[in-house]
């Protein structure tokens, strides 16, 4: 059996950790979502606050789950710290660790995962709280940008295309009339195995409609390249919209973009800036909210560190 090597005892030993320039990226931008969750989990605390009949044990819900976002943002600190090649001491005063235990706490690859895994609470739309005097729905307006309102139009357009009746689509997707009418205007969660029947009876393409069902459903992007992701969403979200001409889009964002921007955007190649994403998401009824992580995503698979802009 050969003997095991040693290091060269001529060469002087590692004081810092390696760099993992890929994972410091990926912590940095774990650390931003979970920052704009606790301001989401903050604002539903405070929201409840101001009803002084809401239960304690309602109150103690929402304080564990910013105490869970309070770990989750450690560890991805302690990781990106470990992954920049920067010293754990640095941390300890203020995360009241000893440096072994924060490495023994925090394994990167664990952390990895967790971090992968994570669920995000869903921000509430702006204007959609009622005032505390009122009663009544949410603006028409502010809810068709929700996402399932825009997995409804985008499903609804495809069987008015296909020519397919709701009670004929009904009768081969063996539900009833009612429950396919409550699909097809947002007031009833889709499956996906009812989006999957939809397009398969309607002609219509399940691969575009699978990132609105995800936003929709709020579970995290299924596979493939984030960037080819990003395109097929702000495709199925101008499709949802009608499909408007570049024209019109153009004009709906005051032409503050191109039509090559417009290009890049739906097709590729590459991810564009982030603007143009806002300012189209905008323009096709979306939630800026819901397409800036995938924008990020895409970002990140083809930089190595985060733009600038992704801070801004």
């Amino acid at each position: 059996m050969p003997a095991r090597s040693h290091p060269d005892p001529s060469r002087p030993p590692r004081s810092q950790p390696a760099v993992d320039v890929g994972r410091a990226a990926r912590c940095t931008e774990a650390i931003r979502d979970i920052a704009e969750d606790f301001v989401v989990r903050a604002e539903e605390l405070l929201h409840k606050t101001h009803n002084p009949d809401t239960p304690a044990t309602d109150l103690a819900v929402t304080v564990a789950k910013l105490s869970q976002l309070a770990e989750e943002a450690a560890a991805a600190l302690v990781v990106r710290q470990r992954s920049q090649g920067k010293p754990l001491k640095e941390l300890t005063p203020s995360l009241g660790f000893t440096e072994d235990r924060l490495r023994k706490k925090y394994n990167p690859h664990a952390v990895d995962l967790k971090l992968a895994s994570r669920t995000r609470p869903r921000p509430e739309l702006p204007g959609s709280r009622l005032p505390e005097d009122t009663s009544g729905p949410p603006s028409p307006k502010n809810r068709l940008r929700e996402p399932g309102q825009r997995l409804a139009c985008a499903l609804t357009l495809m069987r008015a295309q296909s020519r397919v009746s709701q009670r004929v689509l009904a009768g081969r997707m063996r539900i009833d009339p009612s429950y396919v009418s409550r699909i097809l205007s947002g007031e009833r969660e889709a499956s996906w195995q009812h989006v999957l029947a939809i397009c398969e009876f309607c002609n219509g393409d399940s691969a575009l409609m699978k990132p609105l069902w995800e936003a929709a459903a709020n579970v995290p992007p299924s596979g493939g390249d984030p960037t080819h992701y990003l395109h097929t969403y702000l495709r199925a979200l101008r499709y949802a919209a009608s499909s408007p001409s570049t024209e019109t889009i153009l004009t709906s964002t005051q032409n503050t973009i191109t039509a090559a921007d417009l290009r890049q955007a739906l097709e590729g190649p590459g991810t564009p800036a982030w603007h143009v994403v806002r300012k189209l998401t905008n323009a096709l009824w979306g939630l800026p909210e819901i397409t800036r992580p995938l924008w990020r995503r895409a970002t990140a698979c083809t930089e190595s560190s985060i733009p600038a802009e992704a801070f801004g």
